[in-house]
């Protein structure tokens, strides 16, 4: 559907192409991708979640911004992966323009402050590591609380900037999305008018932030290595290394991926490509945050365990 003004058709809603395949194929990657998301949703609000809020041993500062990370997971993926669901399974996969705009705006809102909270995960080992003596002044509840609420915060306002960016551009005649969400690189290649602006905060405000982030994590972990080294128990070392090595894990997974997508410039596009490692940072990803700190960690171990097992007791 679309609007005239003057010589243009404005755009009042838009396709997302998703994966365009065979209809025989999309029946195959629609329970594929069902089984994705009910993990997600078993491994972030079950597993992870439900198990720290109800285990006394979880109430700790790590594990409290942990479970914030597995909440973001679980946010955006949900913002993303039902409409995709519904998408494989019908002819109309049309999305409206304020449609499209809330669903990049809520993905905004919950990615962004992923990388906020894995820099403050990385400041918390290494307090806990460096100043043990500190740790419970320092990640007081109060701190970390603020420290969460900035997060999301940050997340907002960049989610705020690139949205309000985009969709006061005018979108004439063009309304195929080459992507299976309402991302931003390919919806700025549908634009009818300038789209240098939104490329350099891309380029810019958007990779600034990544970088902080990334610089904060690296900085931490310089000196969180040399303390780690000079524990003399392996038991205590193995510990404190199985700790630090899930985190690491995580931003090693998440940190690159928006990094590459969204700091090139818009030549550099490619939609096929960028479609699969979108579907690596967006729901795979969300699929392994409660298994990389789950398998490598005793205390969730320990959690899930007991869980089970009061649960077995009381059927």
């Amino acid at each position: 559907m679309e609007l005239t003004e003057g010589n243009y058709n404005l755009v009042t809603e838009f396709i997302l192409l998703g994966f365009p395949t065979h209809p025989e194929l999309q029946i195959v990657l629609f329970p594929m991708f069902l089984m994705l998301y009910g993990m997600i949703l078993i491994g972030n609000l079950i597993g992870l979640m439900m198990l720290i809020r109800i285990d006394p041993h979880l109430q700790t500062p790590m594990y409290f911004f942990l479970s914030n990370l597995s909440f973001v997971d679980l946010c955006y993926s949900s913002v993303i992966v039902p409409k995709m669901l519904v998408n494989f399974l019908s002819e109309n996969k049309s999305i409206s323009y304020y449609g499209c705009a809330l669903q990049f705006y809520f993905f905004c809102t919950f990615t962004d402050p992923e990388s906020f909270i894995l820099a403050v995960m990385a400041y918390d080992r290494y307090v806990a590591i460096c100043n043990p003596l500190l740790y419970k002044v320092v990640m007081s509840r109060g701190i970390r609380v603020w420290l969460i609420v900035l997060s999301y915060i940050g997340g907002n306002v960049s989610s705020l900037v690139h949205t309000s960016f985009a969709f006061i551009l005018k979108y004439c005649d063009k309304n195929v999305i080459n992507h299976f969400f309402c991302d931003l690189p390919p919806l700025l290649m549908l634009s009818c008018a300038g789209t240098s602006v939104n490329e350099w905060l891309l380029s810019t405000y958007g990779s600034s932030v990544e970088i902080i982030c990334f610089f904060i994590i690296v900085i931490s972990y310089y000196f969180i290595l040399p303390s780690v080294l000079k524990i003399r128990s392996s038991s205590g070392r193995k510990k404190t290394f199985s700790t630090s090595a899930s985190h690491l894990t995580s931003v090693a997974i998440y940190q690159g991926t928006p990094l590459f997508i969204y700091s090139r410039p818009s030549s550099l596009y490619s939609p096929n490509t960028d479609k699969i490692i979108s579907v690596f940072y967006t729901i795979v990803f969300a699929v392994l945050t409660p298994l990389i700190y789950s398998l490598r960690n005793k205390g969730v171990k320990d959690a899930a365990r007991k869980a089970l097992r009061s649960k077995t007791d009381s059927s």
